[in-house]
C-alpha cells in the first residue's frame, strides 16, 4: 500500500491511520484468498477454512499480550542504537528484511592529524605529532558522526614518509607527509594516493597508538562543532585485509562502532571526552543540527537515490587538506526487501529486548535460554543448529520497534517525567480485551490513551507509544496464538503431554527470520523453544544453476507446471531433490519427473487391474512360493526404511527406494514373472492366490507410503480400489509383520537373480538379432559352474523365473562361444529355441501341448485351469 501511495505521489501520513490500516487489511485479505487456493492446488494439507492469520483480532490481542510479558518482566527497554534504516519507508529494519545488491559507493582515504602523542622521547613524540592516521571508508556521509578511530593491537603499524618529489600541484599528498598505516596495506594506500616513492621511518606500536589523540578532519574548517578530541580505540573488529588498518568509528552509524564506543565509554569520560552519541541523520535522510555545516543535505532521498551528503563531505575534506585518495567501489550493499532501495545505519530511539540481562532474578538470560533451547532442538539438516547458534551467540539486543502504521502496536505507556514503562496488569487486560473485540485498531482510535489507562492514572502524565512491532515478532508469536490456542493442536503437543512433535519448516534464510524470532519470543516468555524440530530447505535455481531472474527469462512458475502436468509432477520433482541444497528446475528436469511419474502410474494401474480379480485371498505365508515370501521380506525392509526416512525428513530417500522397487523389483521382475500365473493358473491355484495376496499387501503399502509425496494420484488410486468414500489420507501406514523378514531367503534369491540377469542378457541379443521374437520362444542352456549359484537354483523353475518356455541347467563348463557377463563369473548361456507346440493360452512352447484330449491346444497346466473354469460355470 505504501508503494502504491508513493507511485501516486500520496503521503500516507496525511491519511487517518485507521483508514490506512483498513486498506492494508483489505490488501492482505485479497492475497490470503489467492494464496489459499494456490496452496490447495499444490496439494498442501491444511485447515483452509480456519487458517491462522497474524491480523485476526484474537491473534493481534495475543501478540500484544506477548509483548506486554516482556515489558512486565523488565526485558523490554527503550534505548538508542544504530539500526538499519530505510529512508524510503521511514522505518527501522531487521536483518531478515535486508537483501544485498550490487551498489557503487564513493571510497575515500582520509587523514586524522595527531594532536597528542606519547613517544619514548621528545624526537619520536615530535615526529608523531607531525603525522596523521589514515582511514578508509565507503560512507563519506558518516564523517560528521565520527568520534573515534579504531585499530588492532594484533596488527603491525608503521610511520611512513612520502619521498617522491615533483608531485603535481593537484596531488593531495605532498612530499614529506608522514602517514601512519598498517604495514600490510601501506603500498596499496600509497597507490590509491598516486604516490610511487615512500619509505618506512619507524614502527608504531600499539602502545604508541593507545596514547595518541587525533583531531577531527573538519576541525580546522569554519563549520563549528568539530573541535572535540578523537581517541584511538583497540578493537577486535579491525583487520588488515583491506583499507588502511584503521577504522573510522561513528558510533551512531554502525554496530561495531557502537559496541567499541560503549565498551570504552567509562575510560573516555575520565579523559574528559563526551561519550554522547549524536543523532546526525533524521528519519527522512536529512542531516540534523548534530552535523554542523550539513544543513539541507540529504544522505538518501525519499526515492532511494543518493543525496548531496557524500559530495559535501568530500568537498569539506578537500578544503581541510585531509583527503588523500578518492575512488569508486562496486560492492554488495544492503537494500530494503520491500522498496529495493539502499538503506543506511543511523542512531535512533528504538524498543529493544535485552539479550544478556538477568530475567526475573532467575539467574539466566535470554541468550543463555536460547542457546540451551537450540541444544534441545532437532535440526534437519544438522548444520542448521550451528548456523542458528552462531547467530544467537553474536547477535546484539533484539530491536522490536518499527515506524509503520500497519501492524500490532507496541502497547506501552511511558511516564513523561521518569521515562519508566507502565507495568499494570489491569491496564494490560483492558488492552487485551479490546483487541480481541476490535483488533489492534483500538490502539490508534481517538481517546485510546484515556480508555486504556482508566481512572487510576492521569493521561496527561503518560505518553502512548505509536511504534509497531517488527513483523518477525508477530510471526514469532505463532506458537502463542496458534499452537497454544487451537483445541486440535494444544493438547497433542509433547510439551503438553501429547505425542505430536512441533516442526517449523522454512527456507534457510529463516535462521535469521522466523526460526530466530520464534526462538527468542518463546524463550523470553516460556524459557524454551516453541518447536521440537526445525527443517530448512534451499532455494530454486534455473536449470543451468543460475539464479532465476526476469531479465534472463529463466523463471519457472509452479502454477505453469501444475497447469501443464498436474501438481503431483511438481511434488515428485521436489521429493526427488536434495532439498537441503539449492535445487535446479527447468523443462528438461521436469520431463524427467514426468517420465518417472508415468512409470509409477503404470505400475499402479497394472496392480489395480490385477486386484480387480482378487477375492480376499488369504494364504498362510508358510505355504506360499518362495518368490512371494521374497516380496513380503522386501516389504519389511522397505517399511523400516520408509518410516525412518520420513522421520529423518529424507523424502529423496523415500522416493528413490520406492521408485526403484516399483520399476525394477516389481514391474521388471516380480510382475513380469507372475503375469503367467495370474493370467493362466487355475483360480484355485496357491501360486495365483499367493500372488494376489502379495500384490494386495504391496499395493496398500505403496499407496499409503507415497501419499504424502503424490496426494492427488494416490487418492485417485485408493478410491479406484476402495470406492469414492475412501480416503488414503485418513489411513495409517499398514503394519508390516516383522515375521515376514527372511534374510536367508533374500540371500538365496540374490544368487538366483544373478543367474537370471545373465540369461536375460543372452536373450536380449537373440531378440536384437531377430532369432526370437518373445523370450517364450527360447530354450537356453544355462551352464552354472559356481556351486553356490547352482545350489540356489535347485528345485526352482528357472523357465518360470527367466520367462522362457524351457531352461536346461548344466554344471558342466560352457563352450567358448557361450554368452557371459564381465561382472559375473560361473554362469554362461547357450541360446536355443524351444521345442514343441505353442500354447494358445499361455503362448509357451512345450512338447506337452496337445496331450490333453479335452483341451488339445494348451499345456496341461492350462487344460486344468480351463477344466476348473468350465466345471464351475457349468454347475452354475
Amino acid at each position: 500500500i505504501e508503494e502504491q501511495y508513493r507511485a501516486k505521489g500520496k503521503n500516507k501520513d496525511e491519511v487517518p491511520v485507521n483508514e490506512f490500516r483498513q486498506e492494508c487489511r483489505d490488501f492482505a485479505n485479497h492475497w490470503v484468498k489467492i494464496q489459499r487456493e494456490e496452496f490447495k492446488r499444490m496439494g498442501i494439507e491444511g485447515d483452509w477454512d480456519n487458517p491462522y492469520l497474524t491480523m485476526r483480532f484474537e491473534s493481534e490481542a495475543i501478540i500484544a499480550k506477548e509483548l506486554m510479558k516482556f515489558a512486565t518482566s523488565g526485558q523490554l527497554y527503550r534505548g538508542s542504537k544504530p539500526v538499519m534504516w530505510s529512508v524510503v519507508e521511514k522505518t527501522a529494519l531487521a536483518e531478515a528484511e535486508i537483501e544485498y545488491h550490487d551498489y557503487q559507493s564513493d571510497q575515500i582515504w582520509v587523514k586524522f592529524p595527531v594532536v597528542e602523542a606519547g613517544g619514548t622521547d621528545e624526537d619520536s613524540t615530535a615526529q608523531l605529532l607531525d603525522a596523521a592516521v589514515v582511514i578508509w571508508t565507503t560512507t563519506p556521509w558518516t564523517m560528521p558522526g565520527n568520534r573515534a578511530v579504531s585499530y588492532s593491537s594484533r596488527i603491525s603499524y608503521g610511520l611512513y614518509e612520502v619521498t617522491q618529489d615533483g608531485l603535481p600541484e593537484d596531488n593531495w599528498v605532498k612530499q614529506g607527509d608522514l602517514l601512519i598505516l598498517a604495514d600490510a596495506l601501506a603500498a596499496d594506500v600509497f597507490k590509491n594516493a598516486r604516490i610511487e616513492e615512500f619509505k618506512k621511518v619507524r614502527d608504531v606500536s600499539a602502545e604508541d597508538l593507545g596514547a595518541m589523540t587525533l583531531s577531527h578532519p573538519f576541525r580546522d574548517l569554519d563549520l563549528g562543532g568539530y573541535q572535540f578530541d578523537v581517541p584511538l580505540l583497540d578493537g577486535d573488529h579491525v583487520t588488515d585485509d583491506a583499507g588502511t588498518g584503521f577504522v573510522h568509528t561513528a558510533p551512531g552509524h554502525g554496530a561495531d562502532d557502537f559496541e567499541i564506543w560503549m565498551a570504552n565509554a567509562k575510560d573516555l569520560e575520565t579523559r574528559g571526552i563526551d561519550t554522547t552519541i549524536p543523532f546526525t541523520v533524521a528519519d527522512d535522510g536529512f542531516y540534523t543540527k548534530d552535523a554542523p555545516g550539513f544543513d539541507g543535505a540529504q544522505v538518501i532521498t525519499h526515492k532511494g537515490e543518493k543525496g548531496k551528503a557524500n559530495k559535501l563531505s568530500i568537498e569539506y575534506l578537500k578544503q581541510a587538506g585531509n583527503l588523500i585518495g578518492l575512488g569508486r567501489l562496486k560492492h554488495q550493499y544492503p537494500h530494503s526487501w520491500r522498496s529495493k532501495k539502499p538503506i543506511i545505519f543511523r542512531n535512533t530511539p528504538q524498543w529493544f529486548v535485552y539479550m544478556d540481562r538477568d530475567i526475573d532474578g532467575a539467574g539466566d538470560t535470554l541468550r543463555a535460554r536460547a542457546l540451551t533451547a537450540i541444544d534441545n532442538t532437532r535440526f534437519a539438516p544438522a548444520s542448521g543448529q550451528n548456523r542458528l547458534r552462531s547467530m544467537i551467540e553474536k547477535r546484539p539486543d533484539w530491536v522490536l520497534s518499527r515506524q509503520r502504521a500497519w501492524g500490532v502496536p507496541i502497547t506501552v505507556f511511558i511516564n513523561k517525567d521518569t521515562s519508566e514503562v507502565l507495568k499494570d496488569d489491569t491496564v494490560n487486560s483492558r488492552i487485551y480485551d479490546a483487541f480481541v473485540q476490535e483488533g489492534a485498531d483500538a490502539w490508534f482510535a481517538e481517546g485510546a490513551k484515556e480508555r486504556f489507562l482508566g481512572s487510576n492514572y492521569n493521561a496527561d502524565e503518560w505518553d502512548i507509544v505509536t511504534d509497531i512491532l517488527d513483523v518477525w515478532f508477530d510471526s514469532g508469536s505463532t506458537h502463542a496464538f496458534c499452537l497454544e490456542k487451537r483445541d486440535d493442536l494444544q493438547p497433542n503437543r509433547r510439551v503438553a503431554g501429547g505425542d505430536d512433535y512441533v516442526l517449523y519448516l522454512e527456507g534457510s534464510d529463516q535462521h535469521r527470520g522466523w526460526f530466530h524470532s520464534s526462538l527468542l519470543e518463546s524463550c523470553g516468555t516460556r524459557g524454551r523453544a516453541p518447536y521440537d524440530a526445525v527443517l530448512t530447505h534451499g532455494f530454486t535455481m534455473a536449470e543451468d544453476g543460475r539464479k532465476m531472474s526476469k531479465s534472463l527469462g529463466n523463471q519457472v512458475f509452479p502454477q505453469d507446471i501444475i497447469k501443464q502436468y498436474g501438481a503431483d509432477i511438481l511434488r515428485l520433482w521436489a521429493a526427488s531433490c536434495d532439498y537441503s541444497e539449492d535445487q535446479r528446475i527447468g523443462p528438461e528436469i521436469i520431463k524427467t519427473s514426468v517420465d518417472s511419474y508415468r512409470k509409477l502410474r503404470n505400475t499402479l494401474r497394472w496392480m489395480l487391474g490385477s486386484l480387480a480379480h482378487a477375492e480376499g485371498e488369504d494364504v498362510p505365508v508358510a505355504d506360499m512360493p518362495e518368490l512371494e515370501r521374497l516380496m513380503l521380506h522386501r516389504l519389511v525392509e522397505l517399511d523400516e526404511l520408509v518410516r525412518q526416512a520420513y522421520w529423518d525428513f529424507d523424502y529423496k530417500r523415500v522416493f528413490h527406494h520406492l521408485f526403484t522397487f516399483m520399476t525394477v523389483e516389481l514391474s521388471a521382475f516380480y510382475f513380469d514373472i507372475r503375469k503367467d500365473a495370474l493370467y493362466c493358473d487355475a483360480k484355485s491355484s496357491v501360486r495365483r492366490k499367493s500372488a494376489l495376496y502379495v500384490i494386495d499387501k504391496v499395493f496398500n503399502c505403496l499407496v499409503t507410503w507415497m501419499a504424502p509425496i503424490m496426494p492427488f494420484t494416490m487418492d485417485e488410486t485408493w478410491t479406484s480400489r476402495y470406492g469414492e468414500d475412501a480416503c488414503v489420507h485418513l489411513e495409517q501406514f499398514p503394519a508390516v509383520p516383522t515375521s515376514w523378514k527372511d534374510d536367508a531367503l533374500a540371500a538365496k534369491w540374490a544368487k538366483i537373480k544373478t543367474v537370471r540377469r545373465v540369461v536375460t542378457g543372452a536373450l536380449e541379443i537373440e531378440r536384437r538379432e531377430k532369432r526370437i521374437g518373445s523370450s517364450l520362444e527360447a530354450h537356453p542352456i544355462v551352464h552354472v559352474t559356481d556351486p553356490e549359484l547352482m545350489a540356489a537354483l535347485e528345485g526352482r523353475d528357472m523357465a518360470d523365473i527367466a520367462i522362457t518356455s524351457q531352461v536346461t541347467l548344466s554344471s558342466t563348463p560352457a563352450p567358448a562361444d557361450a554368452f557371459t557377463l564381465d561382472d559375473t563369473t560361473g554362469v554362461a548361456v547357450v541360446p536355443g529355441l524351444a521345442q514343441g507346440k505353442k500354447c494358445a493360452r499361455s503362448w509357451k512352447i512345450l512338447p506337452e501341448v496337445g496331450s490333453d484330449p479335452d483341451y488339445p491346444e494348451v499345456t496341461l497346466r492350462d487344460a486344468d485351469a480351463l477344466r476348473e473354469w468350465d466345471s464351475a460355470h457349468s454347475a452354475a
